[in-house]
């Protein structure tokens, strides 16, 4: 029986509401607290949880830190840092949603800080639980593609009009680059290791912060031998997105081309999606001519949480290592310096000491 279960959550609106309360709740997990000024998410946290309790700020809520058993943050980008600090002087373990940060010093600071501390840390990195990125690792493992020297994905959408929320205008912890590209970069370094040089091309098109991102990243070999280079694209201005990942091995190719059960253009490449019976294809493997139709392997979302128990529960080990997000910051960090200087930027080692 889970010992963990209160759980205050900060912020509710579209990351909140729509991606962690339900996760929560699908985890056995309870919103009992609630932090939001605006009455209509007010309102909404009262139907979807009878009998929450909500506070107008973080610091109300740590008033009541004896009645919780986990903090989850959904605020702004730029607020994360400072209120994890709060969570965890409160003696409180903390969910954070990516970024943890804005920048790789303020994430080192927050991973040394829950170390110090002996406070509890991890990042909602849920991606990783993504059905194409478990199917991809699993393609990887059987080695399908053999020795894999090019990654691609691309998180492309088609929004010319733009929404007109912080994520598009905040330039401290908007753009794509932290909140897409957050999600690129933590799954090329979960498949293909330390990252050690970045070249990006950043533009501000349509909206003040980043709404076109490209980044190639250089990631170190574990036998010397030339590292996998990763392609990750992020734009709101892609009228015809492109296959949502390509991967390149010396064996042949594994390409997904649809995107959480929607196909692209580029689906109509597969007889699966044509004929509306493709509800359990993750992708194909690729070799020349031949193609091969590769199975979705278990697992979602969900199983996040669920791991987040067991680490608070059973001392299992977090669901994403706090200095896995200051990893992916220096990445970030890296990306914003080259495509600022025009040129290759080296990414040093993330240190725990």
């Amino acid at each position: 029986m889970s010992v963990t279960e209160r759980v205050g959550l900060v912020g509710y609106g579209s990351a909140g509401r729509t991606i962690h309360s339900r996760l929560l709740r699908e985890a056995g997990l309870r919103v009992t607290h609630v932090v939001t000024r605006s009455p209509e998410r007010s309102a909404a946290a009262r139907e979807d949880w009878p009998g929450v309790t909500v506070v107008p700020s973080l610091q109300v809520l740590l008033e009541s830190a004896a009645e919780l058993d986990l903090v989850v943050i959904a605020s702004p980008t730029a607020e994360h840092a400072e209120q994890a600090h709060a969570v965890l002087a409160a003696g409180v373990p903390v969910v954070v949603d990516k970024p943890l940060a804005t920048t790789t010093e303020a994430a080192r600071t927050l991973a040394r800080a829950a170390e110090g501390s002996g406070g509890r840390l991890t990042v909602f990195q849920n991606r990783r639980w993504d059905p194409e990125q478990l199917t991809l690792q699993a393609v990887i493992a059987a080695g399908e593609l053999g020795r894999v020297h090019r990654f691609e994905r691309r998180w492309e959408r088609w929004r010319p009009e733009p929404q007109h929320r912080w994520k598009e205008q905040d330039l401290i912890g908007g753009g794509l680059l932290l909140d897409l590209g957050a999600h690129l970069v933590d799954s090329a370094i979960q498949l293909f290791g330390a990252v050690t040089s970045v070249y990006a091309e950043l533009r501000s098109i349509t909206t003040p912060a980043e709404d076109d991102v490209f980044l190639a990243l250089t990631h170190r070999s574990p036998d010397g031998g030339p590292g996998v280079i990763s392609h990750l694209q992020a734009s709101g201005l892609a009228g015809a997105p492109g296959p949502r990942t390509r991967v390149l091995g010396d064996k042949g190719a594994f390409l997904v081309t649809s995107y959480e059960g929607e196909p692209t253009p580029f689906a109509v490449l597969d007889e699966a999606w044509v004929h509306g019976d493709g509800g359990e294809l993750e992708g194909w493997l690729v070799r020349g001519s031949e193609r091969i139709a590769v199975p979705r392997a278990p697992g979602g979302h969900e199983d996040y949480y669920r791991a987040v128990v067991r680490w608070l529960d059973e001392g299992a080990p977090p669901p994403v290592d706090p200095w896995d997000a200051v990893r992916t910051a220096a990445v970030l960090d890296a990306a914003r310096a080259s495509a600022r200087e025009e040129r290759v930027v080296a990414v040093g080692p993330a240190t725990s000491g």
